[in-house]
């Protein structure tokens, strides 16, 4: 197994095809895809000026990012290395895939907790609740050619994103409503995600959520 480093823009389907154009001539096939990129543009999806009475709506072109990155991106690095696994079995004479075959490959989506709906993430969670569908659907095609595909949702999960916040905020609006009392270690959704990935029976959803389970606002 190999792992090599790339940057670019996910969204760009000239950098998608480059590498996997690059990967595939050098190790002959991708096997594995967790397209893990994504961002966040916060704000409620209407929120009035109590000065003026004035209404303002989320911003169309923010929601439009939002999902151009989290959500049709991350489907079609997933069908690049379907389309790429079809065309490698044609050439190898095969059609079905078979359970006496090893499977081809493994896609993992990464979805979130606010897939359910979250406060202030219309964006967010839209696009996280909308990769379920694409997961589901995409492992009904794609099993036909060897690959499964699951959608894991991690939990408030320590990175950078999740700091900026502020300790005062996440002390007050996120580990209270966690089990664990504490963020999500990133290892651990590495970890989720690598038995995700080896567990031929594993199929559909996980939670890595850290038994999140917030009041009712």
């Amino acid at each position: 197994m190999a792992a090599k480093a790339y940057q670019g823009n996910t969204t760009d389907s000239d950098f998608r095809c480059g590498v996997y154009d690059e990967v595939c001539a050098t190790y002959d096939q991708m096997n594995i895809c967790v397209p893990a990129a994504g961002i966040v543009r916060d704000a409620l999806a209407v929120k009035l000026d109590k000065t003026t009475g004035q209404a303002s709506i989320y911003a169309e072109e923010t929601f439009r990012l939002v999902t151009e990155v989290n959500y049709i991106a991350p489907i079609y690095w997933a069908m690049e290395m379907i389309g790429r696994i079809v065309e490698s079995r044609f050439k190898r004479g095969m059609s079905k895939w078979g359970p006496s075959e090893e499977m081809e490959g493994a896609i993992i989506f990464i979805g979130s907790v606010a897939s359910q709906g979250n406060k202030g993430q219309i964006s967010y969670s839209s696009t996280k609740a909308a990769l379920e569908g694409a997961a589901s659907t995409l492992m009904k095609e794609a099993i036909f050619h060897g690959v499964r595909c699951s959608i894991i949702h991690p939990g408030f999960t320590d990175t950078p994103i999740l700091r900026a916040l502020g300790e005062d905020y996440l002390a007050k609006h996120v580990l209270p409503d966690t089990q664990l009392g504490r963020l999500i270690k990133p290892e651990e959704i590495a970890d989720a995600i690598c038995f995700m990935i080896t567990n031929q029976a594993v199929s559909g959803e996980i939670w890595a959520d850290a038994g999140w389970h917030p009041a009712a606002a």
